[in-house]
């Protein structure tokens, strides 16, 4: 099973010292926390996209291309690439050139975004964004698996002859995950695919992640691509650690209210109660995180959120470093103890669909 962290890179005041760091100062702090995400054996990075205030990452493939040299081991990902504004020529190519840089370690989260603005910024209109979504991707996927795509749509110019280069590595597409919390449009999507399905189950109760992924798993299996069981899931969460519960409420507590994720809304107490928050000891997150397994069903992705709402670069390592040694361990062992048999322990990798597509090109012959 993969676990990893992703980030929002938010630009956010320290509430207990009143500084603000420069977005020079954040960027580069989530390069270091990326970095150090592998250090301590985690699997997997992720930046979301942002085009405005107090947001940063407006350019995820160049920030990862960047990790690429960087790093050896992680998965370099995205927490949401936005389908509904981004051109899917320019996904296409960036993502592949992002293959080729990490030697096939890199794959990517659409989702249509969560913030109304950007889609008239960039010429979209978003009562359109479900059509826009079903429209982009069908024809990002052709021109992964196409030499030459000639397409005709609504919302873009046409292409005659249009090759995109770079070509994927070794002719597989990087694997595609869909990000909703909210749209069963996008969980079809994903399962008329065979694609995965990202439930960032951060906000809202289980029960209404339960009903978008039961919803999944049946939708891909209808389509032929397995059993409800082997489809591809993966799943948010948000902790903050500290070897004593309470002074892990305590610290937290200010970064919390004031947080641009969820801050000025219900308390810290019931925010935990609801969503997967966890503030506590590392035994309390691992204790939480089992219970998605219960309620979800067996998944291969794990991500957790850790630094955002102002907190310190330095209480950030500090977290990566109780969970890449007190918690990511425990939980490894007991989700593989108690996955059902037959259901994949990770998401398809670089390697494992390019063998795929040669046993498939084998058995043709």
């Amino acid at each position: 099973m993969q676990f990893g962290i992703f980030t929002v890179g938010d630009v956010t005041t320290d509430p207990t010292t009143g500084r603000t760091p420069t977005e020079g100062e954040r960027i580069k702090a989530m390069m270091t926390i990326a970095e150090h995400a592998e250090q301590v054996g985690l699997d997997v990075f992720a930046t979301g996209e942002h085009h405005n205030r107090p947001f940063v990452p407006s350019s995820p493939t160049t920030m990862l291309g960047y990790l690429a040299g960087r790093t050896s081991k992680l998965v370099l990902s995205t927490s949401t690439t936005l389908i509904t504004t981004n051109d899917p020529v320019k996904i296409a190519e960036d993502f592949a050139m992002l293959q080729h840089l990490s030697d096939g370690r890199a794959d990517l989260m659409l989702g249509r975004g969560n913030t109304a603005p950007v889609y008239p910024w960039f010429g979209q209109d978003i009562s359109k964004s479900v059509e826009l979504t079903i429209e982009n991707y069908s024809l990002l996927r052709r021109l992964w698996d196409e030499d030459v795509v000639d397409w005709e749509g609504e919302f873009r110019a046409p292409l005659k002859g249009f090759t995109s280069t770079p070509r994927p590595l070794d002719g597989v597409a990087p694997f595609v995950w869909h990000g909703s919390i909210r749209t069963p449009q996008v969980a079809e999507i994903a399962a008329y695919f065979g694609d995965g399905y990202f439930a960032n189950n951060i906000f809202w109760p289980k029960e209404h992640y339960v009903r978008l992924i039961e919803l999944y798993r049946q939708r891909y299996a209808h389509y032929g691509h397995g059993t409800p069981e082997q489809a591809i899931v993966g799943l948010g969460g948000q902790v903050f650690m500290r070897k004593n519960s309470q002074d892990a409420v305590r610290e937290f507590r200010p970064y919390f209210d004031d947080a641009p994720v969820y801050g000025h809304g219900p308390s810290l107490e019931e925010f935990t109660r609801q969503t997967p928050l966890t503030v506590g000891s590392p035994e309390q997150v691992i204790e939480k995180t089992l219970t998605f397994q219960e309620f979800f069903g067996d998944y291969q992705r794990q991500m957790f959120l850790m630094d955002h709402a102002g907190l310190p670069l330095k209480t950030v390592l500090e977290q990566l470093d109780l969970l890449g040694e007190h918690v990511v361990p425990v939980l490894r062992r007991e989700f593989e103890a108690r996955r059902a048999a037959g259901v994949p322990s990770d998401p398809p990798s670089h390697t494992s669909r390019v063998a795929a597509r040669l046993a498939a090109q084998d058995a043709l012959v």
